[in-house]
């Protein structure tokens, strides 16, 4: 069995991802893995409602647990170079969620 260095999941579900532009999110994200040769070591899947509809598209990247927000297509070569190749999360999409009163 495989076991990754990074796992992505990208929220493909729920009441606001896929109308967002999720689904072509994730096959943008898969494309940039396969073409940077990190199919051996990278893996993206697509997930299930991460419950913070309103806030997507989502995409979580473990091992760290660094949550995007609002990621959009144009965003997944630099999620791509400087998260998964670089070691070096995307501050500007880091979701940031609103503190409960």
């Amino acid at each position: 069995m495989t076991v990754f260095k990074k796992h992505v999941f990208v929220c493909v579900t729920g009441k606001t991802c896929p109308l967002q532009g999720s689904t072509e999110l994730v096959d943008k994200m898969k494309d940039l893995v396969r073409d940077y040769g990190l199919k051996k070591e990278m893996r993206v899947n697509k997930a299930g409602c991460l419950g913070q509809c309103g806030s997507g598209p989502m995409v979580v990247v473990y091992p760290e647990a660094v949550w995007y927000a609002f990621v959009q297509t144009a965003d997944a070569e630099e999620i791509v170079r400087s998260h998964l190749v670089e070691d070096r999360p995307v501050e500007r999409l880091i979701y940031k969620p609103e503190p409960k009163k």
